[in-house]
């Protein structure tokens, strides 16, 4: 019997239990290198075994090897978060130590808690698409954007903020999850969706209808022109505007954008630099019909969202953080409103153009015309 099957990696990432107390029996070891040695060894480890269960019966596509190995990390992950907030003890407390110490701030408890429960969901849901031979498009779009979104904050993060003489050699343990995603990424684009077929003549029909006609749009255009504004003024602020209202703001509403771990600054100015032209550009996008990219690119962007939203939201009201830069009581309900409609937006755009896209479908019927004008 070989794999692949949906609970045969289910099954190889619940023994991240045993390894990690395992390792964490071998405290008598504090050499970084070897911390960062052993993780390579274990991560190795589970790919020979997994490709040699997995000659009975290969799986055809490769991903399955990726998201079988990334699973086991995400139960890693899912224990750092249980053991760093008390629920448990004795299984990563050493690697914490030698290993990487700036998992233990809030931002780093909280996108192991993200990856392991819902990146860990998307790897199962995932795994059990490959095995049985069903599209996954989608959900990996939403799964690249949610942990492209993590690295891109988490790694220069580590490297800029006030953990960056705490970093060690463990650090390169990151970079497949930076080199992975993105090989994955290109494949999973190259896939097609599993989209039921829409006539042409509904697809015209969709075209010809104006942005009043389709009031939905209207709200997201609203929603986008207030994202917009809200992601700039972070960025500023990030940036260290010096003006009033954006002290004002700081101080008063998110002052953990000013907490020196520097994970919310880069989460500022990535959303500043990244997700502020896309935003310009589904505005564009919902006002003139046939661009096939947003059934793809909302996708991705509302996983990136989720993923950033979820910890800095998490961050700036969690215990770890420093008090002097956690939300202040009295603007709880402001920050909660704000960050919660920033983020839910984004998650009905690409809602909206999953599941209503033929205004984004290219009018295949006005081609057909157009070339028998020209002839």
């Amino acid at each position: 019997m070989g794999l692949p099957e949906p609970s045969g990696p289910f099954f190889l990432s619940l023994t991240a239990v045993p390894i990690s107390y395992m390792v964490n029996a071998m405290s008598a070891v504090s050499d970084p290198v070897v911390v960062a040695g052993i993780g390579v060894l274990v991560l190795l480890s589970l790919f020979v075994i997994l490709f040699f269960f997995a000659q009975g019966n290969p799986p055809k596509d490769p991903l399955f090897y990726v998201f079988a190995i990334f699973s086991f990390t995400s139960v890693i992950d899912l224990i750092i978060w249980m053991e760093e907030d008390g629920y448990i003890s004795g299984f990563m407390e050493f690697y914490m130590q030698e290993g990487e110490p700036y998992l233990r701030t809030a931002h780093g408890i909280l996108i192991c808690l993200w990856d392991g429960t819902v990146h860990y969901l998307l790897y199962l849901i995932m795994l059990g698409a490959i095995a049985r031979g069903e599209n996954y498009k989608t959900v990996g779009l939403f799964w690249l954007g949610s942990l492209l979104m993590s690295m891109l904050v988490f790694l220069p993060g580590n490297v800029v903020g006030k953990y960056g003489t705490e970093v060690r050699p463990a650090f390169i343990l990151n970079v497949p999850y930076l080199l992975l995603p993105v090989w994955a990424g290109m494949r999973i684009f190259r896939e097609k969706h599993a989209f039921t077929k829409i006539a042409a003549e509904k697809v015209t029909m969709a075209h010809s209808e104006g942005i009043f006609q389709r009031p939905l749009d209207i709200a997201l255009i609203l929603y986008l022109l207030g994202a917009i504004t809200f992601t700039l003024f972070r960025g500023m602020l990030a940036l260290d505007c010096p003006s009033d209202t954006c002290f004002t703001y700081i101080y008063q509403y998110e002052p953990y954008i000013r907490d020196p771990v520097a994970y919310p600054k880069v989460q500022m100015l990535v959303n500043l630099f990244y997700v502020l032209p896309f935003l310009c550009m589904s505005i564009y996008a919902l006002l003139v019909p046939g661009c096939t990219w947003m059934l793809d690119w909302t996708v991705v962007f509302a996983g990136a969202m989720a993923q950033g939203q979820f910890a800095h939201i998490g961050s700036s009201v969690y215990h770890r953080t420093p008090y002097t830069y956690r939300v202040p009581q009295e603007a709880w309900w402001e920050f909660m409103i704000l960050n919660v409609s920033y983020t839910l937006g984004m998650q009905l755009l690409a809602y909206r153009c999953v599941k209503n896209r033929a205004y984004f479908l290219k009018d295949t019927t006005q081609t057909v015309e157009e070339g028998k004008k020209q002839n």
